[in-house]
C-alpha cells in the first residue's frame, strides 16, 4: 500500500469504486480507494439492481442516466467484463389522475435533458405487460431505458476499470483516523499504515456518519431497513422464457408502495412500508459487514397481497429469499454529493438509498467536480451543505422515516413536509399563526408562505393552479395599494470585517461592492469556469466591515465560499440565528415606519439603496432601503430576541394603513413582475451572469476576480445561453413553476426556471433560459398537458422605470394630495 495518494477514497461500494474510477478517467491516476471489508459490503452487494431515469430534478435524471450509460455498454466495452445489465424497460402505474400529471412533469423534465419518456393508456400497458390487472388503472408512465444491474458485478466492472487506469484499491483496511498535519493535507491512518492525501473522500455509505466523526462532521444520514422478496419460478415467466418473450418490464405501483420485476424465471418484489424502520442510527456495530436481518414479513406482507393481486402470477410462486438489509437516507431522500463543509479538500459522496442507481453517476459527478473545482452541472439538490445545524438526531430520524413511507409518494410543486419541525424559529411565531399564516421551512426556519383569512389552510396539493392563489392575489394588491410586512429571516446572514475587508470584498465577485459607508450593492460570486456560485446583497457599514445577506438555503454553501477565498486579516462571522428580518413594503410603509421611530426616513436622508441604524418601536435595528418586491420598502434588520417586539409593532402600527402581513409566495410572484433572478432556481452555477441577464451587475474594467475570464470567454462563444422574461398564456387552470421545457417548432429550446401569477401584471410571468438555437419564432411551454404560448416581454411588466422602489410614485401621490 503507498504512502501517498492525491485523493484517497474511504468505501467500496458502487458510489466509492464509481469516483475511483472517474477520477482515474480524468487522468488522476495517483487515486486509492481503502475498504474496511470487501467491496459491495454494506448496501450494495443486497441492492435489487434497479436502474432508472425517472427523477424530479434534471441533474439527478441525467446522473441516472450516466449509470445506466455505463452499465449498460461502457464498462464492458472497456474491461470486457459483464455487468449484468437487464434492459427491461420499466412502467409505473396508477389509479391517481394527480400521478399523471406528475408522470408528464417529469417527461417534460426529460423532453429537456433528452431522456424518453412514453405516457401510456390502460391497453398500451396490458400490451406491455400482459400479466398485469388494470382494474382502476388510468395510465402510467413508460421508461423504455432503464433496466436492472447485477451491483456486485457492476462494481466490480467499474474497480477493474480503475485498476487499468492506475487507481489502487486496498480492502480489509479500515479506517481508524482522520487528521490534517501542519501544511494541510490529510492524514488516512488505516490498519495498514497511514496515508497521506490532498483530498479526501467519504463514500462509506452505511459507515458514514462514523467516518464522518472522525472528519469532524455530524452527517444527517440514517440507515433504513429494507426488504425484497425473491420467488421460486413462476409458470407464466417460465412460460415466456420458453416462448421466447422478451423480459417483462419493472413495473412499480407507487400508490400500494412496492416495485416488481422479473428475475430470472421468477420475481423480486420489493415492498415500501408507510412506517419505516431505523437501524443503525446511532452507530452500526462495528462487526457488521455482508450480513443480513431476520425477515419481518409480517410488516410488509399486507402491501406484497396487494402486489398478487395486481399481478397474479405472483401469487404462483414460492418464496425462495427474504433480503432485509439497510440502505442510507438523508432527510430529502437525495445523496450528499460534493465538499464537506468547513473542510478544506474534504468531500462527501454518500447517503444515497439508491447507491447503485446513483452511483456511476454520481462519482462522474463530483469526479469533475474535484478534477475542474466546480460542479459540472448545478448541485443544488444534492450539495452536502443544504443541511445545516438543525439536522440533529431527531431531525434526521423524523425525516429519513418520512423519506421511506413517501419513497412513491407524489413531489408535488409546493409541496411542505411536515416531519421534523419545527426547528429554527423566531419570536414571531405565535403571531403569525394566529393571523393564519400556512408555514413552510427554508433551511430549517418557519415562515409564511402565504396567509388564510377566511380560506380554507388545508388546500389540496396540486399540479394546476394551488387553491392559496387568491390569497396571494389579496397580498400581492394589499402590498401594491398599502403595506405588508414579510418575515425574511431566513436569509442567510454573515459580518465580513477587518482590515482586509475591503481589498477582498473589491475582488470578491464580478459588481464592485459598495465604496461609501451606508451604501448598498448586489454582487455575484463566480465558480471558476465563469457560473454564478452565490449571490450577495452588500452593506457597507465602514471600511472594515460589511454585513451580507443571501438565500436561505445557501446558508453553509456561501459561508464556505467567504471562508475559502477569505485572506489574512478577514473575519467571517455567521449572524444566521442571531439576526431576524422583517420587509416593510408598500406606498405606505414609510408613512407606517415614521409612526414608530423618530428617524429622517425622506429621500433626501435616507435615499435607496441606503442603510442606516434607527429605532423602531424604542428597539436598534439596521435598516436597509431595499425591496426585492418592488415597492417602496425597508428591510429592518435587528437581534432575533427582539424580532417578535418589531413584528408586533408594526402589525399593531400599520392599522391604519391597510396593513396586512404577506408571504414567501408573494415575494416570488411580485419578484417576478420586476424579472428579479432568484438563486438557485433561476441563478446556478451553469450559467453566467451575462447568461442571466445581469449585465448592469457586471464590472470588469480593471478587476480580477475568480471566473472572469471564464464568463468572458463563454460570453463571447456562440454556445451561450440567454436568459429571458416572458408572459404566458393564461388557460385559467394552469401555474408554471419550473422546470418546464420551452417548445419551438417542435424542438426543445429552453427550460422555465421559475414561475408565478403577476397579480399587480394580471398575467402569468416565467423566467426562461433559452439555448443557442432558439430563434425569434413563436414559443410555447408545456405545462403538464397543456402547450401554452409565451412572449418575451423585452422590458418588465410592473414599474418598468422603476419609480415605485425610489420613491418617486409616492412623492408624485403625496403632491397631488397637497395641491
Amino acid at each position: 500500500m503507498k504512502e501517498h495518494a492525491r485523493v484517497v477514497v474511504i468505501g467500496g461500494g458502487a458510489m466509492g469504486v464509481s469516483l475511483l474510477y472517474h477520477l482515474a478517467k480524468r487522468s488522476w491516476s495517483d487515486v486509492m480507494l481503502v475498504e474496511k471489508t470487501e467491496l459491495t459490503a454494506g448496501s450494495t452487494w443486497h441492492a435489487a439492481g434497479l436502474c432508472t431515469h425517472f427523477a424530479h430534478n434534471a441533474t439527478i435524471m441525467e446522473m441516472r442516466a450516466h449509470s445506466i450509460r455505463m452499465y449498460r455498454e461502457g464498462l464492458t466495452a472497456e474491461t470486457g467484463l459483464p455487468t449484468g445489465f437487464h434492459p427491461s424497460g420499466a412502467l409505473r402505474i396508477t389509479r391517481s389522475e394527480e400521478r399523471m400529471n406528475e408522470f408528464r412533469h417529469v417527461q417534460g423534465i426529460g423532453d429537456f435533458v433528452g431522456h424518453e419518456f412514453n405516457i401510456l393508456t390502460p391497453k398500451q400497458i396490458k400490451d406491455i405487460y400482459p400479466l398485469v390487472e388494470l382494474d382502476g388503472i388510468i395510465g402510467a408512465i413508460h421508461e423504455p431505458n432503464d433496466g436492472h444491474v447485477d451491483p456486485t458485478l457492476a462494481t466490480n466492472a467499474m474497480a477493474t476499470a480503475a485498476r487499468n487506469l492506475g487507481a489502487e484499491i486496498v480492502r480489509h483496511n479500515p479506517v481508524l483516523s482522520l487528521s490534517k498535519n501542519a501544511s494541510g493535507e490529510w492524514l488516512v491512518e488505516t490498519k495498514q499504515g497511514t496515508i497521506t492525501a490532498e483530498h479526501v473522500v467519504n463514500a462509506a455509505g452505511t459507515w458514514c456518519r462514523e467516518i464522518g466523526a472522525m472528519m469532524g462532521l455530524d452527517l444527517p444520514v440514517v440507515p433504513m431497513l429494507h426488504q425484497y422478496v425473491v420467488t421460486a419460478e413462476v409458470p407464466e415467466i417460465a412460460e415466456r422464457i420458453a416462448a421466447g418473450a422478451p423480459e417483462l418490464p419493472i413495473i412499480r405501483d407507487p400508490e400500494e408502495s412496492w416495485y416488481l420485476r422479473q428475475e430470472r424465471n421468477g420475481y423480486i418484489v420489493g415492498p415500501y412500508e408507510k412506517t419505516g424502520h431505523p437501524w443503525g442510527a446511532d452507530g452500526i456495530p462495528p462487526a457488521f459487514g455482508m450480513e443480513l436481518m431476520p425477515p419481518d414479513l409480517d410488516s410488509i406482507e399486507h402491501i406484497i397481497a396487494m402486489a398478487m393481486e395486481r399481478v397474479p402470477a405472483l401469487a404462483n410462486a414460492g418464496i425462495k429469499t427474504v433480503v432485509n438489509g439497510p440502505i442510507t437516507f438523508t432527510p430529502d431522500a437525495n445523496p450528499m454529493v460534493g465538499p464537506a463543509f468547513g473542510m478544506a479538500n474534504g468531500w462527501l459522496l454518500t447517503g444515497s438509498s439508491m447507491g447503485v442507481m446513483e452511483g456511476g453517476g454520481a462519482g462522474a459527478f463530483l469526479a469533475d467536480w474535484i478534477v475542474d473545482g466546480a460542479p459540472p452541472r448545478d448541485a443544488l439538490a444534492i450539495d452536502a451543505r443544504r443541511f445545516g445545524n438543525f439536522a440533529d438526531r431527531d431531525y434526521r430520524i423524523d425525516k429519513a422515516v418520512e423519506c421511506f413511507g413517501l419513497q412513491f409518494g407524489v413531489h408535488f410543486p409546493f409541496e411542505e413536509r411536515e416531519a421534523g419541525r419545527p426547528r429554527r424559529v423566531t419570536p414571531a411565531l405565535g403571531q403569525q399563526r394566529a393571523e393564519g399564516a400556512v408555514l413552510g421551512a427554508a433551511y430549517g426556519w418557519e415562515r409564511p408562505n402565504w396567509f388564510a383569512k377566511g380560506d380554507t389552510r388545508d388546500v389540496e396539493l396540486t399540479f394546476r393552479r394551488p387553491g392559496w392563489l387568491d390569497a396571494v392575489g389579496r397580498e400581492c394588491l394589499n402590498v401594491r395599494d398599502n403595506v405588508g410586512s414579510v418575515d425574511l429571516s431566513a436569509f442567510s446572514k454573515f459580518e465580513v470585517s477587518g482590515p482586509g475587508a475591503a481589498d477582498f470584498m473589491a475582488s470578491l465577485g464580478s459588481n464592485r461592492p459598495p465604496v461609501r459607508d451606508g451604501r448598498i450593492g448586489l454582487m455575484h460570486v463566480l465558480t471558476n469556469r465563469g457560473g454564478v456560485a452565490s449571490e450577495f446583497t452588500i452593506t457597507r457599514l465602514a471600511e472594515d466591515r460589511y454585513y451580507l445577506t443571501s438565500a436561505a438555503f445557501a446558508e453553509r454553501h456561501d459561508e464556505d465560499i467567504l471562508r475559502s477565498r477569505a485572506s489574512n486579516g478577514v473575519t467571517i462571522t455567521n449572524l444566521a440565528e442571531r439576526r431576524g428580518i422583517l420587509g416593510v413594503m408598500g406606498p405606505r410603509s414609510r408613512d407606517l415606519l415614521e409612526t414608530l421611530t423618530q428617524d429622517n426616513l425622506s429621500d433626501a436622508t435616507f435615499p435607496w439603496l441606503s442603510a442606516r441604524t434607527i429605532t423602531v418601536a424604542g428597539i436598534p435595528v439596521l435598516a436597509l432601503r431595499v425591496s426585492y418586491v418592488g415597492e417602496l420598502g425597508w428591510e429592518l434588520h435587528v437581534d432575533l430576541d427582539r424580532f417578535g417586539d418589531v413584528y408586533a409593532a408594526v402589525a399593531e402600527a400599520g392599522k391604519p394603513f391597510g396593513h396586512a402581513p404577506f408571504g414567501i409566495y408573494a415575494v416570488n410572484a411580485m419578484r417576478l413582475e420586476k424579472g428579479y433572478r432568484g438563486w438557485g432556481s433561476d441563478l446556478t452555477t451553469e450559467r453566467t451572469p451575462l447568461e442571466s441577464g445581469l449585465e448592469a451587475l457586471v464590472r470588469t474594467d480593471g478587476r480580477s476576480f475568480i471566473g472572469r475570464e471564464a464568463m468572458l470567454e463563454r460570453d463571447a462563444a456562440d454556445t451561450a445561453w440567454r436568459m429571458a422574461l416572458f408572459s404566458v398564456e393564461d388557460d385559467g387552470v394552469s401555474l408554471p413553476f419550473y422546470n418546464h421545457t420551452v417548445w419551438q417548432d417542435g424542438k426543445a429550446v429552453g427550460v422555465v426556471t421559475s414561475g408565478a401569477y403577476g397579480f399587480r401584471a394580471r398575467m402569468p410571468l416565467v423566467l426562461a433560459y433559452l439555448a443557442p438555437k432558439a430563434s425569434d419564432a413563436p414559443m410555447s411551454i408545456r405545462v403538464i398537458d397543456r402547450d401554452l404560448k409565451i412572449t418575451e416581454l423585452l422590458d418588465v411588466p410592473y414599474d418598468p422605470q422603476n419609480l415605485k422602489p425610489r420613491g418617486v410614485v409616492a412623492q408624485i401621490q403625496q403632491a397631488s394630495k397637497v395641491g
